[in-house]
């Protein structure tokens, strides 16, 4: 429990029996069959299910640990897998579910809302109904769609959306695309132990190297694991992306940016300590990327609470960072009204 400090954690995710029950009854993209049986297998599982429609339960373990607030947001993958025609009215529905129970307990929850990226003028519509009506703090992107990312140019849409109504987007993990799956099958490397991250911090990489945030600079992307790998790979993503650009820019289709990729890391991204209670790898995340720009977050139900606010506790932090990582980067970010 952290001692006269306001915590928030931003990573924390829930659904409800009304969603899992429209859900599991729908038929998923064919290559995503096998994540999603796995995530059902989760979600039907007795004690997890309960961590994650169980309001009450969730309410006691955080004045247990000591979180003050939890920003919600749907289990992955999200609506991602699912068809169109079933996928944006289950992410309308869930967010009108998501806007309800933050209604009952407003002190205690916000919100990201889910969008259904395969119809990118609806997902469009939705962030603005996101922000506006409903009053939610951002969106939650769960990596890619059908296989596809959001640098591609039929999602530009939706990063407009996203930036003209400051709705910072959470890039969350999922398993590894179609084009990219086949290394990660073995050894149990396609989820968190390898594949979610390498997934997450490559999406984020082809939107940084796409010009995305050249177009869009105001647009603010959140990755959680203290950066998916990103900020210890700041100087050599600079010195290999300035050599490749000048080696071979043009018969490679780069991008001229306009800045370098660890200056758009620092401007465009924020990091959340999500899983990762490595004091020596947040001190580097605040030393490379500000202490602006990183946030608390347990990953609940995936990770230990007590663990993670022990963790927030004891780093080495001053006063002002612990303050700004537990909950004033949050507040402001996710537009969180105390």
């Amino acid at each position: 429990m952290i001692k006269n400090q306001r915590v928030v954690a931003v990573e924390e995710h829930f659904t409800t029996a009304a969603y899992l029950e429209v859900a599991h009854g729908l038929s998923v993209w064919p290559d995503d069959k096998t994540e999603m049986t796995f995530m059902r297998g989760l979600e039907n599982d007795a004690a997890l299910r309960t961590k994650l429609v169980d309001f009450e339960k969730r309410l006691q373990e955080m004045d247990l640990n000591g979180t003050d607030m939890a920003v919600l947001s749907l289990n992955p993958p999200g609506v991602q897998p699912y068809e169109t025609e079933s996928a944006v009215p289950l992410a309308r529905d869930f967010n009108d579910q998501l806007a309800e129970v933050i209604k009952r307990w407003p002190t205690r929850f916000a919100g990201l809302g889910t969008v259904a990226p395969q119809d990118p003028k609806q997902a469009a519509l939705e962030i603005e109904r996101i922000m506006g009506p409903l009053g939610l703090g951002g969106v939650m992107i769960y990596s890619h769609t059908f296989g596809r990312y959001l640098d591609e140019p039929d999602f530009e849409l939706l990063l407009e959306a996203a930036e003209s109504h400051n709705a910072p987007i959470y890039l969350h993990p999922r398993a590894p695309s179609p084009q990219m799956l086949a290394p990660y099958q073995k050894y149990g490397m396609v989820a968190a132990l390898w594949g979610y991250q390498a997934e997450a911090g490559t999406h984020a990489m082809r939107l940084i190297l796409s010009g995305a945030f050249d177009r869009h600079p105001n647009l603010k992307v959140i990755l959680g694991h203290l950066g998916e790998g990103l900020p210890f790979w700041t100087t050599r993503l600079d010195n290999r992306y300035a050599f490749t650009y000048r080696a071979a820019g043009q018969a490679l289709g780069m991008v001229k940016l306009e800045l370098t990729p660890s200056e758009y890391l620092r401007r465009n991204f924020a990091v959340t300590t999500s899983g990762m209670h490595d004091p020596e790898a947040l001190a580097f995340c605040i030393n490379r990327l500000g202490e602006d720009n990183v946030m608390f977050a347990i990953d609940h139900p995936y990770e230990d609470s007590t663990a993670a606010t022990a963790f927030l506790q004891d780093a080495d932090l001053t006063e002002t960072q612990r303050a700004k990582i537990s909950h004033i980067n949050a507040e402001r970010l996710f537009h969180i009204s105390r």
